[in-house]
């Protein structure tokens, strides 16, 4: 079984393909996984792997090690272009999330103030008033929607809630804006007999439609890049990501296809 990615709470920097140098966050435990989604894409494995033992992560903790980090980086002379929020689920599940918001944006002034902070998310919590005064404050508020039809998202994303629905979920997004950049990975596969593409007309045309209703900032559109959980999955081309990109921006919609 493929486990989780990240053991420790503050990683890297990495270089991202959408973010540059990122320093990773990482809210969930070192030893298991915490998400509302179960995706069939996941680099961090499934939920089936367990919680794990170590827990959500310790805000004083958090904050301790990410200021010797940027403290060790700054004396180093190391770029940084963004403090990421990610890891072995979902970041917006930790329950101290809007004050390890706050004291992440307070080390990002002191030491990187030209950093961005981003937050990688499904969007399951943004109806938390919290999470959304939270993902408001960060730069970088990327927000999941790989697809704006239900049935698709249930095969792909799986989410653990019974009544998730993309109808609910856009309508939630919409609510931002702006303020938010939607993330959206194309793939195709099969799984359990299932047939999964969300790259098809009829799939790029709900996009679309949702992608107006929200109104976001950009729409950051990609394809795999890792090992997956579920091995019956496969990329989009890099053609093909743009193909689709420049059909949404002709709708006036801000596209970046990451390669």
């Amino acid at each position: 079984m493929q486990r989780v990615l990240f053991h420790e709470t503050i990683f890297g920097p990495i270089h991202s393909r959408r973010l540059g140098t990122s320093l990773g966050v990482n809210l969930t435990p070192n030893d298991g996984k915490i998400c509302s989604f179960d995706c069939l894409y996941c680099e961090a494995g499934f939920n089936a792997q367990g919680r794990g033992t170590t827990g959500m992560a310790d805000p004083d903790q958090v904050v301790r090690l990410l200021e010797e980090k940027l403290k060790a980086m700054k004396e180093e002379g190391t770029t940084l272009d963004t403090i990421t929020f990610s890891g072995n689920g979902e970041p917006t599940l930790h329950p101290h999330f809007e004050e390890i918001i706050d004291s992440v944006i307070a080390l990002r002034n002191k030491y990187f103030p030209e950093a961005k902070i981003s937050v990688l998310s499904n969007a399951t919590a943004i109806g938390n008033p919290a999470v959304a005064r939270a993902l408001r404050r960060v730069d970088n508020n990327i927000l999941k929607l790989d697809s704006a039809i239900t049935s698709t998202i249930q095969l792909v994303d799986r989410p653990v809630s019974a009544d998730f629905t993309a109808e609910k979920l856009i309508d939630r997004l919409a609510e931002f804006g702006q303020d938010c950049i939607i993330q959206t990975m194309l793939l195709r596969g099969e799984y359990e007999g299932q047939p999964i593409d969300n790259t098809t007309p009829a799939e790029t045309a709900a996009l679309l439609e949702a992608y107006k209703r929200i109104k976001p900032r950009e729409v950051m559109l990609y394809s795999l890049d890792r090992t997956t959980p579920h091995r019956e999955l496969h990329k989009v081309s890099a053609e093909e990501i743009q193909q689709i990109a420049q059909t949404f921006r002709e709708a006036g919609i801000n596209v970046a296809a990451c390669q």
